[in-house]
């Protein structure tokens, strides 16, 4: 799984993508707050009460880096769940102010870990062993992708390319490790390979951008092409 080091610019990146959301939100009414998000079964509320929520549970996994103390992400997926719903329904100043004040900490608490805490290892929800560095990943993910499924202007080709190919990274990082991934090679515009799987399969070929929102499944391949077909990719996250 993708990890990255705990540098200005990285920082930097996540303070960015965190500002790019916030200005997306500015024409948000109590009115939209209910509509469908892009994401099945989720209205723009419950992606904007998970963003918000997210950040206080990755600075879980941070305190654990720092204090060598266990303290998971989440008791379990039904109190994460559970969280997200309740604050789904809150008017839409109160979710953006939610979303600032939460990043704003976040961001403080990153920038101000004692350096040894980077190389503490630690356990996300997801389950994989990791150090913080992962979570720069998970939270910059989670910003970008989802600043998409809320479905306010904002689209893969919208992502910078700095973030995107972090996040492409990491997702196909997934792939790599998951089992089920059939046989494919992606490539960009350019030829270069993006990703390889198995050997042999038909070649995928596209902006990375668009590589990206089929990866994650938020797309049916919108903009690829395939020598092929486009390979059946398992359920990522």
């Amino acid at each position: 799984m993708k990890e990255i080091a705990p540098t200005r610019e990285s920082f930097q990146e996540i303070a960015a993508a965190a500002d790019r959301l916030l200005t997306g939100l500015a024409g948000l009414r109590d009115a939209d707050v209910p509509e469908p998000s892009r994401l099945p079964g989720w209205t723009r509320g419950h992606v904007l009460s998970h963003l918000a929520r997210q950040a206080p549970a990755l600075e879980r996994l941070l305190e654990w880096a720092r204090t060598g103390v266990e303290t998971p992400q989440y008791a379990n997926r039904g109190a994460r769940d559970a969280e997200i719903a309740a604050g789904a329904g809150r008017p839409a100043a109160v979710q953006v102010a939610d979303v600032r004040e939460s990043a704003a900490h976040f961001q403080h608490v990153i920038e101000t870990l004692p350096a040894p805490a980077w190389q503490a290892e630690i356990r996300p929800f997801t389950g994989e062993l990791c150090t913080p560095r992962r979570i720069l990943v998970i939270r910059l993910r989670e910003l970008e992708l989802h600043h998409v499924d809320l479905g306010i202007g904002y689209g893969w080709h919208d992502i910078p390319g700095s973030a995107r190919d972090i996040i492409l990274a990491d997702v196909l990082g997934y792939y790599a490790e998951a089992g089920g991934v059939p046989a494919f090679t992606l490539r960009d515009p350019g030829g270069e390979v993006l990703g390889r799987f198995g050997t042999g399969g038909p070649v995928v070929t596209g902006p990375a951008a668009d590589a990206l929102a089929w990866l994650a499944g938020r797309s049916g391949g919108t903009g690829l092409t395939s020598t092929a077909g486009l390979p059946a990719l398992p359920a990522w996250l």
